[in-house]
């Protein structure tokens, strides 16, 4: 993931750093190529955000299984330790919000959004609307979907 988050901090650059290049060349002759290790992408990380100010979003980090969602938050908390105009956004369950204040020592803001059954019963009616063959739904059944699922998804 902070290789990815890498790749897309330097397609928005001019030039990529000559350490980015060598590192990558370093690795190339390496059986599968593979990429430089989780503290070399960190490192170079903190040097490309170091000099502007960088918004990093990582959407759905409780889906991350526990050990990597420990070694990206870490990650995440030494870039914006050395880079202190590096802002991160993360979304997720409300399970992890202890966690990312812990691990991003304290620095963080929570904000609680809940989905409003009016938002959810009418997204199910559009997507009900869009289907493609909709004689395979009788209205009874289109009543329990609009009944059950937006129960379901407002206790999440």
């Amino acid at each position: 993931m902070l290789g990815a988050l890498l790749k897309q901090v330097v397609s928005g650059l001019e030039e990529i750093p000559e350490e980015i290049v060598e590192a990558y060349e370093d690795q190339r002759p390496v059986v599968g190529g593979r990429g430089p290790q989780l503290a070399a992408i960190v490192k170079m990380l903190q040097n490309t955000v170091s000099t502007k100010r960088t918004f990093i979003l990582i959407d759905a980090l409780d889906e991350c299984v526990a050990r990597d969602r420990v070694k990206i938050l870490d990650s995440l908390n030494q870039i914006v330790q050395s880079s202190p105009r590096t802002r991160i956004f993360v979304t997720g369950r409300s399970h992890i919000e202890a966690e990312v204040g812990r691990r991003l020592s304290g620095r963080v803001t929570a904000m609680r959004i809940t989905p409003r059954r009016d938002d959810i019963v009418s997204y199910i009616h559009s997507r009900l609307d869009e289907d493609i063959t909709p004689d395979a739904m009788d209205n009874s059944l289109k009543a329990d979907i609009l009944k059950k699922i937006p129960k379901d998804i407002s206790e999440m």
